[in-house]
């Protein structure tokens, strides 16, 4: 199958890229990326120079992808906006990895993201991309909205608790801790070395972009707090949600959540708490739950590497679906 990549030399387009490469189905035929058309990817990432020896990074057009069977959009939010509507109809399925069709409720774009959408009629037509609380809808779907790092941790963590009736909808509290690659490729002060080297902080207070996504994902208020962690690659979040059932124990929490994901090749429940090395590289999320009898409080925890299950790998995971492939099909477990 024929893929085009657009917005392939930033870090989720490598990460495209690498899985693609080892991808029996999928052939990259096209990858764009506007700030360095004309450059071989092997130059930018040496990493890909087996696997790529011929490929350069191409200016970002239309026409180069009209037909192809799928096509990944790996851009900045917004920028996707301007190309689907051109392209919708005219290629086989489109995975968009930004948030630009992941709101059902176009309004909210002016609030979150500082402007108005401006393809609001293409919404409904993506479907929310997280396979194992989504999986229905994505493989009846030709577009699929990839879900935000942030929030697939937190939903994986939270969905079956709160499916299961087992924790309150309001009040949810989420803190989690990313890595430097999840603010992108583009170097800034805020994500330098010197910055983020020893350092832990939070960021994005009160009006973090993913916060509406998680609400819609969960049907619950919530309070996130983002924080940027000194490593590379990798997401933490530690969720805390009221106790709804009384006298719920952990055993009740890890009984539902192995119930949710007995069957999913990307979960991994754990009674100890998740760590994000444990999942770097791969397209796992690992979860777990506790109870609090003391204060009634229910703590959730997943974590994942935010450039594979928070990001590329299940974008492949999710075109996966959409082509009628087997789910599991050039993605890393381990």
């Amino acid at each position: 199958m024929k893929v085009g990549i657009v917005g392939g030399s930033g870090f989720l387009g490598v990460e495209l890229l690498r899985l693609c490469a080892g991808h029996p189905e999928l052939d990259v035929v096209c990858a764009m990326a506007a700030s360095q058309a004309g450059q071989a990817a092997a130059s930018r990432y040496p990493s890909l120079g087996a696997a790529y020896p011929d490929l350069s990074f191409e200016p970002t057009a239309v026409e180069p992808l009209v037909g192809l069977d799928l096509v990944f959009f790996a851009l900045p939010h917004g920028e996707s906006q301007a190309l689907v509507p051109q392209l919708a109809g005219q290629v086989g399925a489109i995975v968009d990895l930004a948030a630009d069709f992941r709101l059902t409720d176009p309004s909210v774009y002016a609030t979150w993201y500082g402007q108005q959408h401006r393809a609001p009629e293409l919404i409904s037509s993506f479907a929310f991309g997280i396979p194992e609380l989504f999986r229905g809808e994505i493989q009846g779907a030709r577009a699929v909205a990839a879900a935000g790092c942030y929030p697939t941790a937190a939903a994986l963590a939270l969905a079956p608790l709160l499916r299961a009736g087992i924790v309150a909808r309001q009040g949810i509290v989420v803190d989690a801790a990313s890595g430097v690659s999840g603010a992108g490729s583009a170097l800034t002060q805020a994500n330098a070395f010197a910055t983020v080297d020893e350092d832990f902080r939070a960021y994005g207070l009160l009006n973090h972009r993913h916060t509406p996504e998680m609400e819609q994902v969960l049907g619950a208020s919530v309070l996130f707090t983002p924080h940027l962690a000194p490593m590379s690659r990798g997401i933490l979040a530690t969720c805390y949600a009221r106790l709804e059932q009384d006298g719920a124990t952990t055993a009740d929490l890890l009984g539902v959540l192995d119930q949710a994901y007995r069957s999913e090749p990307f979960v991994v429940v754990t009674e100890a708490p998740p760590s994000t090395k444990a999942t770097a590289g791969s397209n796992c999320a690992h979860v777990s739950a506790v109870v609090d009898k003391r204060t009634g409080w229910v703590i959730a925890m997943c974590a994942l590497d935010n450039l594979m299950k928070g990001g590329s790998g299940q974008a492949v995971q999710c075109a996966n679906l959409v082509l009628g492939l087997p789910e599991e099909t050039g993605l890393p477990i381990a």
